[in-house]
């Protein structure tokens, strides 16, 4: 073991043992955004030896005041987050892999990404993303680290399969907010709040130290100065379709996934192909020329607007965004005048 790591290894708690632990675990992070950026590059630095960033956007310029991997370069050629987060983690640590995959996480591809996680963590800004990794995480026996913040309000929850209260059981009675970072805003202290509470926690489980978790959700107002931990063991239900006694797993079902989605608070529209396959860039750039309008392209998608001021953003695995509305049936209009 390099000299990298010996001030965390001084660390009584962690010591040689847990280093070594950390270098052999696998973490993934759904969402590469403010909480994704912070997660990882605390862990990429703590030495974690194998992290996934999965992340279906590209990072822009309202993204720079508190997401903590980007450039504005990355912002000005429209770089996929998870790709961008990649290439910076890369130069913070060569020791450990990392992948950055450009994709929207259904149950399909979470299956497919937590194939053999120790760890996964919510860097997500919706909640049917979130139900999503509830179920795989219970169906997998995968604990899972819920993180959440707007304004100068943040909430964390480590969630155990089989132990504590599922977010099923959570959304029932403990109330999760409504507002967005679109519509609230947000300040960077309250992200770096959140991420020092999951990457706590992230530690503590990885390294073995199971019995130092906090076990309470925690919920913080940086801004007015609030501070509360609740205790929520009692909201564990018997009955919980997903982690009950006899679990349904009711979000993986296909009958309840959606092929279009309004992102969260961005006045934009997501369709994802209905089968999956690689859209041909080059040649999508060729046949939109030809409407007019102003089509920019780097090797991970392709943004066209038109003399309307519409902009769509199409990534390689088939997906568009289809940006200045929120009217899923105005987003696939103008998408199948494009597409055919």
């Amino acid at each position: 073991m390099n000299d990298r790591y010996s001030r965390q290894m001084l660390f009584e708690p962690i010591g040689e043992e847990g280093q070594d632990l950390l270098s052999d675990k696998h973490v993934v992070i759904i969402g590469a955004g403010a909480l994704g950026t912070g997660n990882a590059e605390i862990l990429a630095r703590a030495g974690v030896g194998r992290i996934t960033i999965a992340d279906r956007d590209y990072v822009e310029w309202s993204n720079l005041q508190r997401q903590q991997l980007f450039s504005e370069e990355d912002a000005k050629y429209r770089m996929p987050k998870a790709v961008a987060a990649r290439e910076r983690l890369e130069q913070v640590n060569s020791d450990i892999h990392v992948e950055g995959l450009v994709l929207d996480a259904g149950a399909e591809e979470l299956r497919e990404l937590t194939e053999f996680a120790d760890l996964i963590i919510d860097a997500t800004d919706n909640f049917d993303t979130r139900l999503l990794i509830n179920d795989i995480s219970q169906e997998k026996k995968i604990p899972w680290i819920y993180g959440a913040c707007v304004g100068s309000y943040g909430l964390s929850y480590v969630i155990l399969p089989g132990e504590t209260p599922c977010l099923s059981c959570l959304l029932e009675k403990v109330p999760m907010g409504g507002a967005t970072c679109d519509t609230a805003g947000i300040i960077a202290p309250v992200v770096q709040m959140v991420v020092a509470h999951q990457t706590s926690e992230a530690l503590k489980l990885l390294t073995g130290n199971t019995a130092a978790l906090r076990n309470k959700l925690v919920s913080f107002d940086v801004w007015n100065n609030h501070y509360l931990a609740m205790d929520v063991q009692k909201l564990k239900k018997t009955d919980c379709p997903s982690c009950g006694k006899h679990p349904q797993y009711p979000h993986l079902n296909p009958e309840n996934q959606t092929k279009t989605a309004v992102l969260c608070g961005r006045n934009t529209v997501q369709i994802r192909p209905s089968e999956k396959g690689e859209r041909d860039l080059d040649e999508l750039s060729l046949s939109l020329s030809r409407l007019g309008g102003k089509v920019e392209q780097n090797p991970y998608l392709l943004s066209y607007s038109n003399q309307e001021e519409q902009r769509l953003v199409f990534f390689k695995d088939g997906r568009v965004l289809i940006h200045g509305t929120k009217d899923i049936t105005e987003a696939k209009n103008l998408y199948y005048s494009l597409i055919g």
